[in-house]
């Protein structure tokens, strides 16, 4: 009996010295969700500031003169290409037409008298009927018609050209604008209405974007300049003057030739297809676009982040699960996730809660948050 109370009581002191160290009770590790640190790109995101521009403009100028007899479209409208927009008095061109018909008719007569002339003469200069000289002077005479016949289709062809010109029509599809001259004026070559307007081209518009030439070299991943930039842009994107956002993504367009000599700065111009004609030329436009390759970085979430008196600040769990509080500088947030430039290392786990109840050296379970994989 002794010595079964003996075993009992040595069992009980084994169990309290297993639990306790200097007579307290040993602390459970608190268990931890954590995240794998993510290694990305940062996209090196910049804004431009601009003005919208028509893709090209078209001029409409008179080819010959007269008097403006209509005006057949609406100023600041949108008008097609094929679209009567102008209407020239075209009396002279058409007296012109009716004589170059009549010199033709003419012509064809004569050309039918000079032929039937010719024919008779061949077989009677096989017989010696009419001298050689005389069946050359036929010939010439033939030929001579026919070449006037010619000449005449031709100046009628020009009439008739000429009488087109009085109706002008528009080359492109875009927006007209006004016109100074109004019906009754006299227009066209050599008057004060040389031009009557300008169509401009809005099916797509551009913007031009300045970028420092200090800029452009560190992005592009280049040393010298180069006119084929295709690949520098990505994500190009327009706002608005109220802030809202164009709901169709830009394109690269070209690079103009030369560098500005005062701002040190290249032009490249991006486009925007504008089919509803919403986007006006001259209109204040803001453009975000992606520049380059991107910036090396790691990612974590947002609510890994402590933000206290401008101090960056997350908690490591190291590799023997133990809590290591660390200050960090911060990039760009993206999607829920904060962009670390320097403190953090790719394939660390911080942890994602527990922030306030954690101290350094802090023994832990980690626990991999499912969330984020």
């Amino acid at each position: 009996m002794y010595k079964i109370l003996s075993i009992v009581v040595a069992t009980i002191s084994l169990c309290v010295s297993c639990r306790t160290v200097d007579g307290q009770d040993r602390p459970t590790p608190m268990r931890i969700e954590t995240f794998e640190v993510l290694s990305d790109t940062l996209p090196n995101r910049k804004t431009y500031i601009g003005h919208i521009g028509s893709n090209y403009e078209s001029v409409v100028q008179p080819r010959i003169s007269g008097y403006l007899t209509a005006t057949l479209f609406s100023s600041g409208m949108p008008v097609h290409k094929g679209q009567l927009i102008f209407r020239i008095d075209g009396k002279t061109q058409r007296a012109n037409m009716l004589s170059a018909k009549a010199a033709l008719e003419s012509a064809r007569a004569r050309a039918i008298e000079a032929k039937n002339n010719y024919e008779r003469a061949v077989p009677l200069v096989g017989i010696d009927a009419i001298s050689q000289s005389q069946f050359d002077q036929y010939t010439a005479e033939y030929m001579a018609a026919e070449a006037a016949v010619n000449s005449a289709e031709q100046a009628l062809s020009n009439a008739e050209l000429e009488l087109g010109y009085a109706d002008i029509y528009a080359a492109i599809d875009g927006i007209i604008s006004s016109t100074d001259a109004h019906i009754g004026d006299f227009v066209g070559p050599g008057t004060q209405f040389s031009t009557l307007t300008t169509i401009q081209n809005v099916d797509t518009v551009g913007v031009n974007l300045s970028i420092p030439m200090q800029q452009y070299l560190e992005y592009s991943g280049r040393k010298t300049f180069t006119y084929d930039n295709r690949g520098l842009l990505s994500d190009i994107v327009l706002y608005l003057a109220d802030g809202t956002r164009y709901p169709i993504d830009g394109m690269y367009n070209y690079t103009k030739t030369n560098i500005s000599d005062s701002m040190g700065t290249i032009i490249i111009v991006v486009s925007f297809p504008n089919p509803d004609y919403s986007l006006k030329a001259g209109q204040f436009a803001r453009v975000c676009a992606n520049v380059g390759r991107g910036t090396p970085c790691v990612m974590v979430p947002q609510r890994c982040i402590s933000q206290t008196q401008n101090v960056n600040s997350v908690w490591v769990i190291r590799p023997d699960s133990t809590a290591e509080f660390r200050e960090v500088s911060l990039g760009g947030a993206y999607g829920g996730m904060w962009a670390v430039t320097d403190g953090l290392s790719a394939g660390e786990e911080v942890a994602l809660y527990g922030s306030l109840k954690l101290r350094n050296g802090m023994k832990v379970i980690p626990v991999k948050n499912s969330d984020y994989e």
